[in-house]
């Protein structure tokens, strides 16, 4: 095996740049997923007895378990008499979230690997017809699964922004009692999870377009030593009568 030895001209390649720009985007990808925190509050009152508004709160997060997101009043215990901590939001959107944050933890340890080979085995990288070949086969299929995770991530934000807005209060029971009047108040901004569903399609599209430049690589693109050997200097052409 060919000794380490750093060799930053493929960072200036479009093979080396566009790996370093997959494996920033990764890090936006499950930063911006994984480490929000949110809340939905809406506004309570209890006619003809109580005329204040009370405030009460179900804070969520990553994972999105909404179905374990219980409801706490601001103020006093039990607003209208209602025990609010034993009513919760509606869903559980883990399994998509964590998808999409594991693949891209994954995608960025990958691109580490990868570019610690571009730069510190460079020549052992091109010399090799077994190791271009395997990044362009985890190039076409990193490709696939940004697709489908982040497809799956987006459809499960657009349902986790349902089940946290206006529709709570067509859910929670206590709403429903006539001497309870419910009012939608305010839910935490989603923005950076709709840069991580763009992230995640920035991704895709990152790694589909470095495809071609892995190909080019691959002894698929580039002719084998042995035919190039035929082809320079092997057996002469037949000579003409």
């Amino acid at each position: 095996m060919s000794s380490f030895q750093i060799n930053l001209n493929p960072l200036k390649e479009p093979l080396g740049f566009i790996k370093v720009l997959e494996w920033i985007a990764s890090i936006f990808a499950f930063a911006t997923c994984g480490g929000f925190k949110g809340k939905t509050e809406i506004l309570v009152t209890c006619p003809p007895k109580v005329h204040e508004n009370h405030t009460v709160a179900a804070a969520f997060g990553y994972p999105f378990r909404l179905n374990q997101a219980s409801f706490h009043p601001h103020s006093i215990v039990n607003v209208c008499d209602v025990d609010w901590k034993s009513h919760v939001l509606i869903g559980d959107y883990s399994s998509s979230a964590q998808f999409y944050v594991t693949f891209a933890v994954f995608v960025f340890l990958y691109c580490i690997a990868a570019l610690l080979l571009y730069v510190g085995y460079t020549n052992l990288y091109r010399d090799s017809r077994k190791l271009p070949m395997i990044d362009f086969v985890v190039t076409l299929v990193a490709t696939f699964l940004w697709l489908v995770s982040t497809s799956a991530w987006a459809k499960a934000l657009t349902d986790i922004k349902i089940a946290t807005g206006h529709n709570i209060l067509q859910e929670l029971l206590p709403c429903k009692q006539l001497d309870v009047t419910c009012y939608f108040y305010s839910v935490t901004s989603m923005g950076s999870l709709n840069v991580s569903v763009i992230f995640g399609f920035l991704n895709m599209i990152l790694w589909g377009g470095n495809a071609w430049f892995v190909y080019k690589e691959t002894s698929l693109h580039s002719p084998s030593s042995t035919s190039t050997s035929h082809t320079q200097g092997g057996v002469p052409p037949p000579a003409g009568i």
